[in-house]
This record gives structure tokens, C-alpha cells and sequence, in this order.
């Protein structure tokens, strides 16, 4: 036998990667809460009020969530031991697939273990090799990764450009057509235009997929959702996806549409397919939580008003806001030094914030992500505009 192959380590590459990103202060790390309670979170030895969760509703403690997990897993145990298409599909997962298909106006639902999941299945189920998948230039990661796994050309208009989504589908006419957006994006929270956007589908003749991860329980009528507030229906919005993870404050995803969608994605999304279901003690809090987040409207207008002080505090301080009505409040930094220091700033006056750079964010766009919660109290909003108008002015003046 000759001497072995000189191949290239994989594992050292990795590192030199690591420590590239960690030179260029982009080195993601993560930090362990001991407890958390409403706004508050015990990190170490320090009590710190969050700004950075997406419980937008101030859901994930809720009462009756807890007790409707607890109720089932007294009844029926943790996991669901199996996928849904082998013995995993409980009647908790039915009763919450009925629930949320009713809410946002759509003949079925389908429940996948999480949202990333949920837009790879859709799009390896639609899309095929020669297909055309059109996305906004900010779409969430796991919709790119979605048309790079079904194989289609992906092609990425600048940010909320119907106009340009409108020349990306004329370059390929003949093409199936597949046109995927954010509802709210999740790093900058302003909305798609889905008027426009669902407008030019129809004209163009392709399916407008609208992942409302960061719009479901906050926005529209009961919390319905962006596609709900822009008054689209199945008609117009065909594929529907959204979480349970944030306003719902549980975990997990769906997919919501007319009935041979999800018939097809039953068939052919192998994320769904060949995984393990939810816990059903799970669903039947995510289905407590949609009860709450539909008739509990004050969740809505307290959020709303939260929202209305910060930005009104922000302004008369002159940060640099983002254009954004939604919880998801960015502060536009520029480097990603900026971020970090401004988020360690906040820290050390108690209040947890996160540092956003890229390669989640273009570069020369790092921000701080604030977002607010119907947990907090004005009181915890005006002590983040103190602290964020005691930033030092290297770090608080840049422009938007």
C-alpha cells in the first residue's frame, strides 16, 4: 500500500473558519439562562430584563399553557415515539392542524417539528430541478436553503421590489414559478408587500409562499397574520407557513393551504415524512395558545403601545431606527464592533439586547435587534431609551 491521499482536513478547516470569524468579531456564542421569568432572565449571577425573545404575546409562561402540557403529558407521556405518517399523529396534533387552518382562513394544516423544517419540506415538495423559486433579498435563511435543496434556480430581488420580483419571473416565463417573501422580515421587522406581490403572481402565473414566522398572533384581525392584515386569502396567498415559537410562545411550525397542498406535502416533504412528531403535550399548548392569541386582544394593543413609546422615545433621542411598526425594533450600527459594544454596554446596565452582524445581516449593517414583548412594562422601555441614550456617541449616532 502507497502513502495515504494528502487531502484537505475538514476539521481544521472548520477551525481556521472559527477563529477568522472570531478575529472579525462575527464568533457566535451562546449563553445559558437559569431561569426566566416574564421580562427577566437569570444569566450567571446577574438578573437582566430580555430584549431579544420573540414571546411577543407573553405567552411561553402562560398559565394555561403549562397546564394543558402538564394535563397531557400525565395522559399520554412526552414524546410522540414515532413520525406522524407511523403511529406519531395523536389527536392533539389533529385538534391543533383543525385549529390553525380555521384561524388563518385555510382549508388544512400541517404541523412540522420546526419552521426550517417546515420550508425545506414545502419547498423540496413544489420545486424541481428547472423550476423557478424568485425571494426577496432579506428572506430567512431556510427559505434559500429550501430552493438550493429542491435544486431550482433561485433568483433574489432587492428588498421589497415587487417592481424587480415582477422582471426576475419575465426573465424565465416558461418556468414553474415559485415567489417566496418574509411576511415581516425578522431582522429588519418591516412587512412584504403582499398586495403587490400577490398581484404579480397572478398576473405571472406563479405561487406566492408568504412565511409569516414574525406576523402570526401579532398582526391582522385575532392575530391572524401580515397575509390577513393585507386582506389575501388562500386564493392569493396559496402557501402559508408560520410558527409556534414565537408569538405562540411554544415550539414547532405549520404549513397552511388548500387541501392538495397539504395532501401533497403528506406525500412528498420529507421533512416531514421521515422525522419524529411533535411531543403531543406540546401541541395541545400550542393549541391553548391560539385560543389566547385570538381572543385576547389587549396581548395586541398592550404590544402596540409598547412599541408606539419606544419608537416616539427613540426619535426625540435621534437613533438610528429602522422603519419598523412591528416588535422587531433594529438600531442601525454599521460595524460589527458597534453592535457588540453597545450590546455589552446595555448588558452591564442590565438589559440584554442582541448584537446582530453579519453574515446574518449585509455587511456594514450590524445592528442591535430589540424587540419588545407584551410582557414588558413602560417602565422597562424607558429604562432601555435611558440606556440607549447614555451609549457614547461613537456608538449611538451612526446613521441610519
Amino acid at each position: 500500500m502507497g502513502e495515504g491521499v494528502a487531502r484537505a482536513s475538514l476539521l481544521q478547516r472548520l477551525a481556521i473558519q472559527t477563529s477568522e470569524r472570531a478575529h472579525a468579531d462575527l464568533l457566535r456564542r451562546t449563553r445559558t439562562v437559569a431561569h426566566a421569568e416574564g421580562p427577566w432572565l437569570e444569566i450567571g449571577d446577574r438578573r437582566l430584563i430580555c430584549f431579544c425573545s420573540n414571546d411577543y404575546l407573553d405567552l411561553a409562561r402562560h398559565p394555561q399553557l403549562i397546564a394543558a402540557f402538564k394535563r397531557v403529558a400525565d395522559d399520554e407521556g412526552v414524546g410522540s415515539t414515532a413520525a406522524h405518517l407511523v403511529c406519531g399523529h395523536r389527536r392533539e396534533h389533529a385538534q391543533l392542524e383543525e385549529a390553525l387552518a380555521e384561524w388563518t382562513g385555510r382549508e388544512r394544516a400541517l404541523l412540522f417539528s420546526t419552521g426550517y423544517m417546515a420550508n425545506l419540506g414545502v419547498m423540496q415538495a413544489l420545486l424541481s430541478r428547472g423550476d423557478l423559486c424568485v425571494q426577496d433579498k432579506l428572506n430567512h435563511a431556510c427559505l434559500l436553503d429550501g430552493s438550493a435543496l429542491a435544486g431550482a434556480t433561485l433568483r433574489r430581488y432587492p428588498h421589497g421590489d415587487a417592481a424587480a420580483a415582477a422582471r426576475q419571473l419575465a426573465g424565465d416565463p416558461q418556468a414553474a414559478a415559485l415567489l417566496a417573501t418574509d411576511g415581516v422580515f425578522s431582522m429588519d421587522g418591516d412587512r412584504a408587500p403582499l398586495r403587490e406581490l400577490a398581484a404579480l403572481c397572478r398576473r405571472a402565473g406563479a405561487t406566492l409562499m408568504v412565511d409569516d414566522a414574525h406576523g402570526l398572533g401579532v398582526l391582522g384581525p385575532e392575530g391572524a397574520g401580515s397575509v390577513a392584515e393585507a386582506g389575501l386569502g388562500m386564493r392569493e396567498v396559496p402557501v402559508l407557513m408560520a410558527t409556534l415559537g414565537k408569538a405562540l410562545g411554544t415550539h414547532g411550525a405549520f404549513v397552511t393551504g388548500p387541501a392538495p397542498l397539504i395532501e401533497g406535502l403528506i406525500q412528498f416533504a420529507r421533512t416531514y415524512v421521515y422525522t419524529t412528531a411533535m411531543p403531543p403535550a406540546l401541541a395541545a399548548a400550542a393549541l391553548a395558545a391560539v385560543r389566547l392569541a385570538r381572543t385576547d386582544g389587549w396581548r395586541r394593543d398592550r404590544l402596540a403601545a409598547l412599541i408606539a413609546r419606544f419608537r416616539d422615545g427613540a426619535t426625540q433621542l435621534g437613533l438610528p431606527l429602522a422603519a419598523s411598526d412591528t416588535p422587531i425594533q433594529p438600531l442601525l450600527l454599521g460595524d460589527a464592533a458597534s453592535a457588540l459594544a453597545a450590546a455589552k454596554a446595555l448588558e452591564a446596565r442590565g438589559l440584554l439586547v442582541g448584537a446582530i452582524r453579519p453574515p446574518t445581516v449585509p455587511a456594514g449593517q450590524a445592528r442591535l435587534r430589540i424587540t419588545l414583548s407584551a410582557a414588558h412594562e413602560e417602565e422597562h422601555v424607558d429604562r432601555l431609551l435611558d440606556a440607549l441614550a447614555a451609549l457614547p456617541r461613537a456608538i449611538g449616532d451612526r446613521p441610519v
